[in-house]
């Protein structure tokens, strides 16, 4: 069974009283469904037969909807070849196999994927944030901080970005508003003696879970993965097993500029797992299945709000849900023909 079958068996197949609430992936996704519905209601309205012409907006309107360009034309391929076995006429017809084919490539990719964090087995565990600035690193460790706290772990954070404007006082605030502490230094300091402090007081202090804030300067890709590499060195040096994650937080509002910062940073640096911020305030969230599809980095948090436990752990089922609700909710009968 497919994941688009999973889900819908899932989903689907309550009585009404049954149903499951809404769910923070259903709210925050709603631009991102909204849009992807009058995307293809769009298409759909400017077709009256499935020809080569539709095949080629429809590849279209896939990279506009963020889904990557191989995912685009793995779905056009996939289904040029369904509509000449199953002889399907009217592009209507054709509205539930996209998506079926889009949640069953993303299943594919995702099934290879582990989307839980990992923690130490003894002693900190460490969480090492990196991506650019204005992703949201900072605001999504204060997050993550107080949903550890509250959870009964103990946490620290280090300010490893000492040279963005603001940066360590940002991260201090948070940990005045979390109540943790903060390891920092002064403006401009070395990152990597941040976080060699910060590992060394969290091992004094048997602290649970150490976040590791860090530069994203990326005009400086260079320096910056040296700093980066230098950072790790320090970690491992210290806690031989960590960190425990490498997390590349990515703001989900600028789409395939996502998708390439992802690839920049996977090419240099050893990324777990990512982080997509922003994905309420956007309706990109279609670049969730081009991450899965184009680069085999299971994405493990995700931002669907302002509040605090708007950043959640990754539910792959519940996305797709939230991403496609309308449509997967429709009747089966997309390859039927007159």
């Amino acid at each position: 069974m497919g994941l688009f079958d999973k889900i819908k068996q899932a989903f689907t197949g309550n009585k009404p009283e049954e149903a499951p609430a809404e769910d923070k992936y259903e709210a925050g996704l709603e631009k991102s469904r909204s849009s992807f519905s009058d995307r293809l209601n769009a298409l759909f309205a400017n077709f009256r037969t499935v020809d080569e012409d539709f095949f080629e907006d429809l590849e279209e309107m896939l990279i506009e909807a963020d889904v990557g360009y191989q995912t685009a034309v793995t779905i056009s391929d996939q289904l040029r070849e369904e509509v000449r076995l199953k002889n399907v006429k009217k592009p209507e017809e054709v509205s539930q196999v996209i998506v079926q084919k889009l949640v069953d490539l993303y299943g594919e990719s995702e099934d290879s994927e582990d989307n839980s964090l990992h923690y130490a087995e003894s002693g900190p565990t460490v969480f090492l944030f990196v991506g650019v600035n204005g992703a949201g690193k900072t605001t999504t460790i204060g997050k993550l901080a107080h949903q550890l706290k509250e959870e009964g772990k103990s946490v620290l954070l280090a300010a490893g970005d000492t040279f963005r404007a603001g940066a360590i006082e940002q991260l201090q605030e948070w940990g005045r508003r979390d109540g943790v502490p903060v390891v920092a230094t002064e403006a401009g300091g070395d990152p990597a003696a941040v976080v060699f402090d910060a590992v060394k007081q969290a091992k004094e202090d048997n602290v649970d879970v150490l976040l590791v804030d860090t530069a994203g300067r990326l005009q400086n890709k260079v320096n910056l993965m040296k700093e980066l590499d230098k950072i790790k060195r320090v970690i491992v040096r210290e806690l031989p097993d960590a960190p425990q994650e490498v997390l590349l937080v990515l703001d989900s509002t600028t789409g395939q500029n996502a998708l390439s910062q992802a690839k920049e940073f996977n090419q240099t640096t050893d990324i777990s797992g990512i982080v997509l911020t922003k994905l309420d305030g956007s309706g990109k969230g279609g670049i969730v299945l081009a991450i899965g599809n184009e680069l085999h980095v299971p994405v493990k948090l995700v931002g669907l709000g302002e509040k605090m436990d708007d950043l959640q752990v990754f539910d792959p089922t519940k996305f797709v849900y939230g991403l496609f609700k309308g449509l997967i909710d429709q009747p089966a009968n997309a390859t039927e023909t007159d």
